[in-house]
């Protein structure tokens, strides 16, 4: 990736007014780390190449260096030869997935990232006790349709408080609820309270589904961008929570804000009459990418980065417990 950042030149008044304010937390989460890793260690420990089932990762960055390095990603399991290794992305996989793997004699290492994996828990739960289960998410999405795989006879998709009039279910009294990690934590309450509306016996989920870096994330930006006139959110365009934390950022009071994928897509134009920029990026993120945004910043007059601290993470993932076993059993553990 080249990124031209042009030649700095002397301070007029107007850029000694700029400030750039750097969102921490932001990029990599524990369940996307942990799936980058899996899918390293997988390379290094059977050598490439490890096919892998959907992006990794929703970043194309992140998904080019892995591809680099012997990765090789499909979209369905039929492209994998039969009896090689496969590892399902961090989004995670309906049980169909899973029977038409050992189908084909894969070796499957499951990076579905934790969390996520707590809401397929729900769904399991939800349709044994015959609830009717109404996932609130996005059409297409890996993990909605790893989620509604899980139970496809109980669950129903809702995208947005304009579909709740045309919910069916069989007993109003038996009504749960469970979300798609990434969405906006403000755009799924409202999604909530009309379903609520129309079923009020309706079920929560045992605990935020949420995850906890989404929410930071959000959180982080509504600070940062209450009062920006610019808001770069690094992020793909397939990354639902990036191109979340866009919204959350307008919604909160920025001017404009924009994704990209890196400074490369920054377009000259939004900086004109800019003077406060604020920065974040999504949860599939690498920090290089970050860097070059602030780069791309101060090569046109603006100052280093002041980081805002808006909430502190510590979390971190076991590796797939099938790798960590044949890590073990090949003694580089």
């Amino acid at each position: 990736m080249s990124i031209d950042l042009g030649t700095p030149s002397v301070l007029t008044p107007e850029e000694a007014e700029r400030s750039v304010q750097l969102a921490a937390p932001r990029g990599y989460c524990a369940g996307v780390d942990r799936a980058v890793i899996t899918v390293e260690k997988a390379l290094d420990l059977y050598g490439a190449p490890v096919y892998v089932r959907k992006q990794i990762v929703h970043n194309k960055h992140v998904v080019s260096t892995l591809e680099d390095r012997g990765a090789i990603f499909v979209e369905e399991l039929d492209e994998v030869p039969e009896g090689a290794t496969v590892v399902f992305s961090a989004h995670g996989v309906s049980p169909q997935v899973h029977a038409d793997a050992a189908e084909r004699s894969l070796k499957t290492i499951d990076a579905t990232c934790p969390l996520v994996t707590k809401v397929h828990h729900e769904a399991r739960r939800f349709a044994a006790d015959d609830y009717d289960i109404l996932l609130i998410g996005h059409e297409g999405h890996e993990e909605v349709e790893g989620t509604a795989g899980e139970a496809p006879e109980h669950i129903q998709l809702v995208q947005s408080p304009d579909d709740v009039a045309g919910i069916v279910v069989r007993d109003p009294a038996k009504v749960a609820w469970l979300s798609q990690t990434t969405l906006s934590v403000d755009e799924t309450m409202e999604t909530v309270a009309a379903i609520r509306e129309r079923f009020p016996l309706l079920i929560d989920p045992p605990s935020d589904d949420i995850c906890y870096a989404t929410q930071n994330r959000q959180l982080a930006v509504k600070e940062i961008g209450h009062d920006a006139d610019l808001v770069i959110v690094v992020g793909s365009g397939n990354s639902s929570n990036s191109v979340r934390l866009v919204e959350v950022a307008l919604e909160a009071g920025a001017k404009a804000s924009y994704r990209v994928d890196d400074a490369s897509e920054i377009e000259e134009a939004w900086l004109e009459g800019v003077t406060k920029v604020s920065v974040t990026s999504g949860a599939s993120v690498p920090d290089d990418l970050v860097q070059g945004v602030l780069g791309f910043l101060a090569a046109r007059g603006y100052p280093d980065a002041e980081v805002v601290h808006s909430a502190e993470e510590s979390l971190i993932f076991a590796l797939p417990p099938e790798l960590r076993r044949d890590i073990r059993a090949a003694g580089r553990g």
